[in-house]
């Protein structure tokens, strides 16, 4: 069953070819002259109705992903609750080191190797390689206790689950290591040179939303000997349809009665340089998207958003562009030439 901006969309289509056909037959006037008594601006009009039917396209949804445990394997969903600090589940949890700093793929490749499934009562967690799991419970005593966490530049509160669980995460990568859970209590407003009106996240890197198109990544994959996966990118909304990195230039756009608002181009850092079935890092993406996707010392690939409103998004839903980023920082210009890049530098 189709949905209703499609439905929509070819009805539009079908009337335009209709009177496509109707001026065909009657023929287009010169320009200036009226016929039947309707001035030529307005057949003029509906040539350019019939013309934008036939040829703009229909951004929809391709895919949805959650990330519950900040730098573990994501998950792929049909559709997705929009809550005040992104999706619901995404990145809520987080393993933390012995001073409470944020641990991530960066320096610990074999997170990768940790799925995550969700089930009715909470996250189970599995060793690819070993089968062990652990279930991580959404419910668990409200007395937990708490510590000031940091991810990069915020401090923010979190509660820790159970001495079992950090015990279970410090054996699965072998390093010492704490599970946290952001209650919905805690704010960490996210930049506020670049959000509206406080917004908020979760442990994201920084906002609470990832947009990314399928025509750039298929367009960097035309340049790679091998071409990558999405997950690399770790998206969480990604999109069809459109041209390669137009999600640059989205300012604002809707999916359904919610309101996605881009503000910041994505900097990626060697994370996207790991193969996320086996934990090994290698060059690329870095290395040829530094040949055309840098900026300032940057390489950007993907655009942040915040939100305004709640509700569910799913694949297949439409994005309704409504406006356009037009500030300097939103353009990438072809590099003219390559200047070196240390890609095992942070570059977030």
């Amino acid at each position: 069953m189709m949905d209703h901006p499609t439905l929509l969309h070819n009805q539009i289509k079908q009337f335009g070819s209709l009177l496509l056909m109707l001026l065909q037959q009657t023929g287009r006037p010169a320009a200036g002259t009226r016929q039947s008594g309707r001035p030529a601006t307005f057949l003029n009009l509906l040539y350019i109705f019939v013309f934008m039917a036939n040829v703009l396209p229909i951004l929809k949804v391709s895919g949805l992903y959650i990330y519950p445990i900040k730098s573990l394997p994501g998950i792929s969903l049909q559709q997705a609750r929009v809550t005040p600090k992104g999706f619901e589940h995404d990145r809520r949890w987080m393993l933390v080191d012995e001073n409470n700093m944020f641990m991530s793929q960066r320096e610990i490749p074999e997170l990768t190797q940790l799925a995550v499934v969700i089930e009715e009562s909470g996250l189970r967690i599995t060793h690819k390689l070993s089968g062990d799991s652990i279930l991580v419970p959404f419910n668990y005593p409200a007395t937990n206790p708490t510590a000031q966490v940091t991810i990069w530049d915020d401090v923010c509160t979190a509660q820790f689950i159970s001495d079992e669980v950090d015990e279970w995460f410090s054996k699965a990568i072998g390093i010492k290591c704490r599970l946290v859970y952001m209650p919905d209590d805690s704010m960490r407003i996210v930049d506020q040179l670049y959000a509206i009106e406080e917004s908020i996240t979760s442990f994201s890197d920084g906002y609470p939303f990832l947009l990314i198109g399928q025509a750039s990544l298929n367009e960097l994959n035309s340049r790679l000997a091998e071409p990558l996966p999405m997950d690399r990118f770790r998206p969480n909304i990604v999109f069809t349809d459109g041209e390669p990195f137009e999600e640059d230039l989205m300012g604002h756009f809707t999916i359904g009665d919610i309101s996605f608002y881009g503000v910041k181009l994505c900097a990626r850092c060697v994370m996207t340089t790991i193969d996320q079935e086996k934990g090994c890092k290698g060059k690329e993406p870095l290395k040829t998207l530094a040949s055309y996707r840098l900026k300032n010392n940057k390489i950007l690939f993907g655009q942040n958003l915040v939100h305004k409103g709640n509700g569910v998004v799913a694949i297949n839903d439409q994005l309704t562009v409504t406006s356009k980023n037009v500030d300097e920082r939103f353009i990438v210009e072809p590099v003219v030439k390559k200047r070196p890049v240390d890609i095992d530098k942070k570059l977030v």
